[in-house]
């Protein structure tokens, strides 16, 4: 039986695509050290990175942009880029385990398991591709756009973030329903 794991990283920060990923291992070449993304060292996740992609039998990232979260809302675009990852896959799975309470509006066979990033070696491995890709594009955005500190904070709303909002402009991928973005539009 094929089983995709899934797992979204970026609900929380104020600015970027929420981004997802979903993997389909092989049952007869696991990987080991496999972890919620959250639990490893930066350096760990990025070396489990090309691992993750050179032995899974299938995986893919979705994704869902700040104009969509905005218009859906996070919720609605976390289902829906878990929807395009699992669509991305080269393989169809028989079984779609997602890491969460919610499935996304989908006709797979599927289950939500509470903390399956850190319990289901096929989440936790969609877990850290969507952390690793996630956590490259604020590092690229944060050299398009240095005086706002994405390398460091990753858009989540820290303190240093914040005061950043406070004397920058919002830019456009910012997500602007969001309230502490909402404020600094008024």
């Amino acid at each position: 039986m094929l089983i995709a794991g899934v797992d979204e990283v970026g609900r929380g920060p104020l600015v970027g695509d929420v981004v997802t990923a979903a993997v389909i291992l092989d049952p007869a070449h696991p990987i080991e050290a496999l972890n919620d993304s959250k639990k490893l060292s930066e350096k760990k996740r990025e070396a489990l990175f090309p691992i993750i992609q050179e032995q899974a039998l299938a995986w893919a990232i979705g994704r869902a942009t700040p104009s969509e979260i905005d218009e859906l809302n996070i919720l609605n675009a976390t289902m829906l880029a878990m929807s395009r990852a699992v669509a991305g896959l080269a393989i169809t799975p028989d079984f779609v385990q997602v890491d969460g309470n919610r499935l996304p509006p989908w006709d797979y066979a599927s289950e939500a398991i509470v903390k399956g990033d850190g319990s289901v070696p096929c989440i936790s491995a969609a877990s850290i591709l969507a952390k690793v890709v996630r956590d490259q594009e604020m590092v690229m955005l944060d050299k398009l756009h240095p005086d706002y500190g994405f390398a460091q904070h990753k858009g989540y709303p820290t303190k240093a973030h914040l005061a950043c909002l406070d004397k920058l402009p919002v830019l456009p991928c910012y997500r602007k329903s969001f309230k502490p973005v909402a404020l600094r539009l008024k």
